[in-house]
């Protein structure tokens, strides 16, 4: 009989740290920088003794440079203001939000008076818009009523936004892209 793996998954592996420190610098000499620390470059056992006079850690910040740059800082702390970076650009980084707009070939006035103010207001917060025309069974036939409808449209919200893309004939779908006006100046 074969041995067989349970489950099939892989064991979970740690993760180590992100940065070489202290012992775990293996150069014969560093780049050594940082707050209170005379800045050059200094074997890596000297650059230790310091960091641990000042009761802090010897980070390895540059592994790359000729000697890797070494700073004497508190590690825990350290990674607790990289994280408080990363999550801050996180948070400025803005993401594009893309409503769709559906219209049928026949769509009524009415109707495309309701998905324009629906637009408008979508363009109004920040966000695209993406208008298709959906053909259906033998409707495909209209394709020349959906572009105009789609350029109607278009031209309605000239105002609020500009036209990323043309109308586009993918499959079933005619697609009109409408990007906001940016708003800062």
């Amino acid at each position: 009989m074969a041995a067989r793996r349970s489950g099939g998954r892989r064991p979970m592996r740690r993760k180590g740290p992100q940065h070489r420190i202290n012992a775990h610098i293996r150069v014969p000499e560093v780049r050594l920088v940082g707050d209170n620390v005379e800045m050059g470059v200094y074997p890596t056992a000297e650059a230790r003794r310091i960091a641990e006079e000042q009761e802090l850690d010897l980070v390895e910040i540059s592994p790359n440079a000729n000697p890797p740059v070494c700073k004497v800082i508190d590690y825990n702390k350290f990674i607790y203001e990289q994280k408080k970076k990363q999550k801050e650009m996180k948070s400025k980084a803005k993401q594009t939000v893309v409503k769709e707009i559906r219209f049928g070939p026949n769509t009524s006035d009415h109707d495309f008076e309701f998905k324009l103010n629906h637009a408008k207001r979508f363009l109004e917060s920040g966000e695209k818009v993406r208008a298709f025309v959906h053909f259906r069974g033998r409707s495909i036939v209209f394709k020349d009523k959906g572009e105009i409808l789609l350029l109607r449209f278009a031209q309605a919200l000239e105002e609020y936004g500009k036209v990323e893309l043309l109308p586009k004939m993918e499959g079933k779908r005619m697609f009109l892209t409408v990007a906001p006006k940016s708003t800062k100046k």
